[in-house]
C-alpha cells in the first residue's frame, strides 16, 4: 500500500477563479490535483475541456490527475495529455477497447488507470491490474459533487488490495466521492492510498490540517 496522497478535486473549486483556488491547493501542501472531465452523456453534467487543463498547466506544478467521465475516452486521451495531464484514468463501463486506450495513454507519456462506478462489479477491472498505475473506485455515482459516501464500495477496494498483494503489483487505489476526514480511516483500512476530496477540502476551515489528517493515516 502506497503512502497516502490527498488529491483535491477541481470540481469543488470556484470555477470563476480556478488559478487562485489551485494556488490554495499548493499552499495547503498538496502535490496532486484531481480534474473531473464530464461530457453530459456518460454522466449528467458538463465540466472542463482540454483547453482548461492547458491554461492551468503553466500556472501549477501539481500532478494533474485527469479523470475522463466520457462515453468515448479513447478520443480524448491525446488532447488531455498534450494539454498537460500527468495521469489519465478512464471508465470501464463504456463500450470501447480499454486495453488499447491504456496503451495509448502510456505511449503518450502519461500514467494510466481505470475507473469503475459503485454499481459495477470489481471483477470488471481485474483484467487491467497489471497494465495500470492506479485504479479509481467511485464512492458516489459520478456526475455531481457533494454526494454521500457509499461505504459498501470499500469491500471492492479491499479486494483490489488483496489482488495487489497476491500478484505483487504496485498500482495505487483511489477513491472519489464524499470522501472526508471521518471516512478516510475506513478507506485506508480497505487498502486505499489516494483520496480525492472536493467539498470537504475546499470547505475545510484549515486545509493544511485536513491534508495532514489524510496523509498521516497509517
Amino acid at each position: 500500500m502506497g503512502t497516502p496522497i490527498l488529491a483535491p478535486s477541481m470540481l469543488a473549486a470556484d470555477h470563476t477563479r480556478l488559478a487562485e483556488d489551485i494556488k490554495g491547493v499548493e499552499q495547503a501542501g498538496c502535490s496532486w490535483l484531481h480534474v473531473d472531465i464530464m461530457d453530459g452523456h456518460f454522466v449528467p453534467n458538463l465540466t472542463f475541456g482540454p483547453q482548461t487543463v492547458a491554461d492551468l498547466r503553466p500556472k501549477t506544478k501539481l500532478f494533474l490527475d485527469v479523470h475522463l467521465m466520457l462515453d468515448n475516452p479513447q478520443d480524448f486521451v491525446e488532447p488531455f495529455i498534450q494539454a498537460g495531464a500527468d495521469q489519465v484514468t478512464v471508465h470501464v463501463e463504456p463500450d470501447y477497447d480499454v486495453s488499447a486506450c491504456l496503451s495509448k495513454i502510456k505511449e503518450l507519456g502519461a500514467k494510466c488507470g481505470v475507473v469503475f462506478n459503485p454499481g459495477t462489479p470489481v471483477d470488471a477491472v481485474e483484467p487491467y491490474l497489471d497494465a495500470v498505475d492506479i485504479i479509481l473506485a467511485m464512492t458516489v455515482q459520478p456526475g455531481f459533487g457533494g454526494q454521500s459516501f457509499q461505504a459498501s464500495v470499500l469491500e471492492k477496494t479491499a479486494q483490489l488490495a488483496a489482488w495487489r498483494q497476491e500478484k505483487g503489483l504496485d498500482f495505487r487505489i483511489e477513491v472519489d466521492g464524499g470522501v472526508n476526514a471521518e471516512n478516510a480511516p475506513d478507506c485506508r483500512k480497505a487498502g486505499v492510498d489516494t483520496f480525492v476530496a472536493g467539498t470537504a477540502f475546499f470547505k475545510a476551515a484549515d486545509r493544511d490540517a485536513f491534508r495532514l489528517n489524510i496523509e498521516s493515516l497509517a
